[in-house]
């Protein structure tokens, strides 16, 4: 008899250490992130590096998003002063008796946000205040500096649109339909769907329960 998937499990798959449900493992209630979302590594906080508390920015991260080994995300905290001359942060080192500039004059970018079934690839960075749409494909070792659409492929260094993964009319139905949001069992009974290559098929199903 199979059990149901468990998104407090830290290990979504038995035997396997080396890939992580993100979730449970995080401490910091400035990064946010859903069920069923996993890490192809450890300790995913190692990797959402110049995150401050004192500048308030949040990470989140939907559901079901597929996070490669070695993928970064950049916080606000990496921003320095562009307004002024120099670049150099005088206020952050000993000895230079510097105030801090105030927060209107930095570059702050906002929160991070990736949606759902999100699938980053291997290397990737994710750049300040950058939003990333429900669906959408991150190439390897792209630099994602500008927001991402829903169900689009981006890749390069800035990433760029590639194509869009389905017509509008499906990205649409799969906006509305939101299956990340049902419960385990309703998922479990749509996984034939969702694993579906047939889009035709697919559109057909999704548009009658929408």
């Amino acid at each position: 008899m199979s059990t149901a998937p468990n998104p407090n499990s830290v290990f979504p798959k038995s035997g396997v250490d080396f890939m992580t449900n993100v979730r449970p493992t995080v401490k910091n209630p400035n990064i946010v992130v859903g069920d069923f979302t996993y890490f192809s590594d450890r300790d995913f906080e190692k990797h959402v590096t110049h995150h401050y508390d004192f500048l308030g920015d949040k990470l989140i991260i939907g559901k079901f998003c597929q996070i490669a080994a070695g993928v970064e995300f950049v916080m606000n905290g990496a921003n320095h002063q562009m307004s002024a001359v120099s670049t150099f942060p005088f206020y952050v080192m000993d000895g230079w008796d510097a105030k801090p500039p105030a927060p209107t004059n930095m570059p702050m970018k906002g929160d991070t946000v990736v949606g759902n079934d999100v699938w980053i690839g291997q290397n990737a960075t994710v750049l300040p205040g950058v939003h990333i749409g429900d669906g959408a494909i991150v190439g390897c070792n792209s630099v994602v500096a500008s927001d991402v659409p829903a169900y689009t492929i981006v890749a390069g260094n800035p990433a760029r649109p590639i194509r869009k993964r389905f017509d509008d009319e499906l990205i649409a139905l799969l906006e509305k339909f939101c299956w990340w949001n049902k419960s385990v069992e309703e998922i479990k009974a749509f996984v034939p769907l969702l694993m579906c290559g047939d889009l035709n098929k697919v559109k057909s199903e999704i548009a009658g329960m929408v």
